[in-house]
C-alpha cells in the first residue's frame, strides 16, 4: 500500500463517519507561545480549550509537524524532526467508545493489520487521578485480551494540558508488536520496552479533565477526543519495512543520497534524508536561515547535514538535487513545496556557501588539536568559533581513533548560556529579551532600536486606544519587536494605520531620548508607565522621549528618535481574553 492510499484511506474513512477534512495548518502556528506545529491538534486548540465554538462537531486531517525535542535519536527507526500526523477529533461529540471503535475498525478492517498484532496501554491512576477503567472496559468488550492491555502513569499515558492549566486527559496507545521474538533485553516485556520490539502508531487522548490554578483536576463540561497516528510508522508497518526511510516517504531521497555517497554511513544518511526534507517545509512555510526562533532551527538543521555530507564525502553544493527530490516527492500534497521552489533552493544554497567557508577554517584547526583525545574546551571552541556541531567533531575524531570529552562539553556549553543570560539581563534589564543567545554587534543595536520603538508603540496605543491600554508582556529580538497590550477587541485597520503613522512621526521628529534616576515612588508620581508585573527596587531608570514616552525601564535605548528608521506593524492577533498582540519591525 503506497502511502498516498494510507493518506487517502484515512481521510475517506472519517469523512464517512461524519467528520469533516481539514487541511494542514502551517509549521508556524498562531499560538505565539511555541515555535512550531508539533502536533496535529494545534490548530484546534482553542476548540478543545472551549474558548472558540467549532465550526463543526467532528474533524480529521493530515498535519505536518516538526519536533526538535527528539532531534539526537533522527537516524534510528522511529524518529524524525519533520513528520506527517493523522488525527481524528470530537468537540463535545462522541467520546471513548467511538473513538475505539474507529481506531480499530480503521486497523483491522482498512488497513488489514491483523488483530494479534495490535497491544494496548492505559492510564493506571496517578495524583489523585482514578485509573481509566472504563478504557479497559472498552477494549476488552471489543475482544482485546486483558493480558494485551498495559497501565502506565502519568509520563507515558497522560496527555496535557499545554501549559500550566487547561483540559487534559487520560490516553489510550495502540502499539503494534513487530516481532514475536523474545525481548531483547532479557525481561518480560510489553509496550513502551526500550528493546524495539513494539512501536507506537495511535494515541487517542480522552480529554475529560480541567487543570486549574489549584493544581486540581476538575471534570470538563464538554468532553473532547483528540487522536494522532504517526504517519511514518505506519507506512513502514503496512509496507513490511523497518523503518519510514525504507519506504516511498523516503526512498528517492535516499537513492538520490546513494548516488553521491563516498563513505557508507547509514545513520548519517538518515538525518540528511530526514533533515532537508524538513527544511523544505519550513522554508516553504516562510522560514529562512536565522540566529533567532524558527530560523536558528532551520540554520541548525541544515549545517548539521552540511556537516555530515562532509564526513559522506558528498560534493559541493548536494543539497539542492536533495531538495530538488523533496518537491518533486512531496510538492502534489503539498503545493507551497511547488509555488516556493526558488526560495527554497536559493536560502539552501546560500546557507550552504555561508557555512562550507566557516567549516573549512574548522576542518583546519580540528587537524590542529587531533593529536590526542579531543578535550570539552576544544570541542566547545571548535562549535562555537567555526559551527561546528559535536557529532561532526566526534565523527572526525572517531575516524582518528580519538574520543570527545562529551560530558566536559556539555559543561562549557551551559557555562556558555549562563554568561550569554546573565550579559543580556544586564545590558538589557531582563525586559522582553527572551533570546539567551549571545548577539553580535549588529545585533545589539537592531535590539536597541527595537527597544526604544516598543515605548513609542506603547505610547501610540493609548493615545489611539485610549488610557485604559497597558503593556501585558514584550519580547525583542534582532528581527522583531512583539508587544502585547491589555484591549478587549481586534484593532481595526485604520486604528492599526494610525499607530504606525504615529510612530513614524515620532521619529522623523528626531525628539531626543533621555535617562534619568530617581526614587520609585517619585518616578510613578511624575507619571511615568511601570514595566508590567515588574518589580523594582527603590532607584529606578526612568526614560523620557521629549513629553510624549515616559516610561522606567533598564535601557538600553538609542539617543535620539531619528536612529530608528521607518517603523512597520506585521501583524495584530489576540495573545489571551482581553490581550492583543502586535509584532512589527523596523526596516
Amino acid at each position: 500500500m503506497t502511502s498516498r492510499e494510507i493518506r487517502n484511506k484515512f481521510l475517506k474513512f472519517f469523512e464517512n463517519k461524519g467528520h469533516t477534512i481539514a487541511s494542514s495548518s502551517s509549521l508556524i502556528p498562531d499560538d505565539p507561545s511555541v515555535l512550531l506545529t508539533t502536533a496535529g491538534m494545534q490548530q484546534f486548540a482553542s476548540y478543545l480549550s472551549g474558548q472558540v465554538k467549532p465550526p463543526y462537531k467532528r474533524a480529521c486531517s493530515v498535519q505536518k509537524c516538526f519536533r526538535t525535542v527528539d532531534i539526537d535519536e533522527v537516524g534510528d527507526e522511529t524518529h524524525h524532526t519533520f513528520f506527517e500526523m493523522l488525527g481524528n477529533w470530537s468537540f463535545g461529540d462522541y467520546f471513548k467508545k467511538e473513538a475505539i471503535d474507529y481506531a480499530l475498525e480503521f486497523l483491522i478492517s482498512e488497513l488489514k493489520i491483523p488483530v494479534d498484532k495490535l497491544w494496548f496501554t492505559v492510564f493506571k491512576g496517578e495524583n489523585n487521578i482514578p485509573k481509566d477503567e472504563s478504557a479497559i472496559d472498552l477494549w476488552v468488550k471489543k475482544g482485546v485480551p486483558r493480558e494485551k492491555i498495559f497501565e502506565f502513569g502519568l509520563k507515558d499515558n497522560f496527555w496535557g494540558p499545554t501549559g500550566p492549566t487547561g483540559p487534559c486527559g487520560p490516553c489510550s496507545e495502540i502499539h503494534y508488536e513487530r516481532t514475536e521474538k523474545p525481548c531483547s533485553l532479557g525481561k518480560k516485556c510489553g509496550p513502551n520496552c526500550d528493546c524495539g520490539r513494539f512501536v507506537e502508531i495511535w494515541n487517542l487522548v480522552f480529554m475529560e479533565y480541567n487543570k486549574n490554578e489549584k493544581g486540581e483536576y476538575e471534570p470538563l463540561a464538554d468532553k473532547n477526543i483528540d487522536t494522532g497516528i504517526g504517519f511514518e510508522r505506519l507506512t513502514a508497518i503496512l509496507q513490511n519495512k523497518n523503518s519510514a526511510y525504507e519506504t516511498d516517504l523516503f526512498l528517492p531521497i535516499m537513492e538520490e543520497i546513494n548516488k553521491m555517497v563516498v563513505v557508507e554511513r547509514e545513520p548519517l544518511k538518515r538525518i540528511i534524508a530526514d533533515h532537508i526534507r524538513g527544511a523544505c517545509f519550513l522554508i516553504a512555510d516562510g522560514v529562512l536561515p536565522s540566529n533567532i526562533e524558527q530560523g536558528y532551527i532551520l540554520r541548525r538543521i541544515l549545517r548539521r547535514i552540511i556537516g555530515q555530507g562532509k564526513i559522506l564525502g558528498l560534493p559541493k553544493d548536494f543539497l539542492i538535487p536533495l531538495a530538488q527530490k523533496v518537491i518533486e516527492l512531496y510538492g502534489d500534497i503539498y503545493p507551497e513545496l511547488q509555488n516556493k521552489q526558488t526560495d527554497i533552493l536559493t536560502a539552501i544554497q546560500k546557507e550552504e556557501e555561508k557555512f562550507s567557508q566557516t567549516l573549512e577554517k574548522g576542518l583546519k584547526e580540528f587537524k590542529k588539536i587531533a593529536r590526542k583525545d579531543i578535550s570539552g574546551k576544544e570541542a566547545f571552541n571548535l562549535f562555537s568559533t567555526y559551527g561546528f556541531p559535536l557529532e561532526l567533531t566526534k565523527e572526525l575524531a572517531k575516524e582518528k581513533g580519538l574520543k570527545v570529552d562529551e560530558k566536559s562539553f556539555e559543561e562549557e556549553f551551559k557555562k556558555h548560556q549562563e554568561m550569554s543570560r546573565a550579559g543580556l539581563e544586564k545590558k538589557f534589564g531582563g525586559h522582553g529579551l527572551g533570546e539567551t543567545r549571545v548577539f553580535e554587534k549588529e545585533d545589539e543595536e537592531k535590539i536597541k532600536k527595537l527597544h526604544t520603538a516598543t515605548h513609542l508603540l506603547h505610547q501610540a496605543l493609548r493615545n489611539v486606544l485610549g488610557k485604559e491600554v497597558r503593556q501585558t508582556g514584550s519580547d525583542i529580538n534582532p528581527e522583531r519587536l512583539r508587544f502585547d497590550f491589555s484591549y478587549p477587541q481586534k484593532m481595526t485597520p485604520e486604528q492599526i494605520k494610525k499607530v504606525e503613522d504615529a510612530v513614524n512621526q515620532k521619529i522623523k521628529d528626531d525628539l531626543v531620548v533621555k535617562m534619568e534616576e530617581m526614587d520609585k515612588d517619585k518616578a510613578l508620581k511624575s507619571g511615568a508607565l511601570s514595566f508590567f508585573k515588574e518589580k523594582y527596587g527603590e532607584k529606578v531608570r526612568v526614560y523620557s522621549i521629549n513629553d510624549y514616552s515616559k516610561e522606567i525601564c533598564a535601557g538600553p535605548h538609542v539617543e535620539r528618535t531619528k536612529e530608528l528608521g521607518r517603523f512597520k506593524i506585521k501583524k495584530e492577533q489576540s495573545s489571551s481574553a482581553g490581550v492583543r498582540r502586535i509584532k512589527a519591525v523596523l526596516e
